[in-house]
C-alpha cells in the first residue's frame, strides 16, 4: 500500500476480520499482513490492542443500531416493518462474531449488554407508536428481539420469499 493508512481504514480491515475470522484475528501483526503494512502503522493510530478493541466495538455500535436505526427513520414505509426486513434480511456474522467475543470479554460484553437495551428501547418505542399499552410494547419488544436473536444466531439462511412469509407473521404477531 502506497498511501496513508488511516484508524478507519484499521477499523474497517477489523471488521472484516471480526466477521470472517473471530475476536483472535483482532491484533495488530495479522491485520498489518493483510493490509500489507507494518504494524508500526498500527500502534500509530491505537495506543495498544485495548483502544483498538475499544474502536471496533464503537464501530460495531454505529452500525448494529444507529445506521439502521437511521435508515430505518429515514424510509417512507411503516418504521418497525422496515426495521424487520432491515433486520431480518442483513447478513449477520458481524452479529455472531461480536456476541461470541462478548462470551469472552468484559467490554465485548458491554458493548453487546448497551446495543440489546437501545434495541429493544427501540423497538418498543416502536410498538407504542403502533397503539400498544406500555407494558405490552415493552413485553412484545423483548419477545421480538429474542426472535431476532434466535435468527441471527442460528446462522441459517432463509429464501427471500419464506422469510417475507414470515416476517409478516413476526410482525401480525408483535401487532395484534
Amino acid at each position: 500500500m502506497t498511501e496513508q493508512l488511516t484508524a478507519d481504514d484499521w477499523i474497517k480491515e477489523g471488521l472484516k476480520a471480526l466477521a470472517k475470522n473471530g475476536f483472535t484475528a483482532l491484533k495488530a501483526d495479522p491485520l498489518a499482513k493483510a493490509m500489507g503494512v507494518s504494524r508500526g502503522s498500527f500502534y500509530w493510530h491505537f495506543t495498544d490492542l485495548g483502544a483498538f478493541h475499544a474502536a471496533i466495538l464503537k464501530r460495531w455500535r454505529d452500525i448494529a443500531a444507529e445506521q439502521i436505526i437511521a435508515d430505518v427513520e429515514a424510509t417512507s414505509d411503516e418504521p418497525l416493518k422496515a426495521l424487520l426486513r432491515r433486520s431480518f434480511g442483513a447478513r449477520l456474522d458481524l452479529e455472531r462474531a461480536v456476541r461470541n467475543w462478548a462470551a469472552f470479554d468484559a467490554a465485548a460484553q458491554g458493548a453487546v449488554r448497551a446495543i440489546d437495551r437501545h434495541r429493544i428501547d427501540y423497538i418498543e418505542t416502536l410498538l407504542a407508536t403502533r397503539g400498544l399499552a406500555p407494558a405490552t410494547a415493552q413485553a412484545r419488544a423483548q419477545v421480538l428481539y429474542w426472535t431476532f436473536l434466535g435468527f441471527a444466531l442460528s446462522g441459517a439462511p432463509v429464501p427471500a420469499a419464506r422469510l417475507q412469509g414470515l416476517l409478516d407473521e413476526i410482525l401480525t404477531m408483535v401487532s395484534a
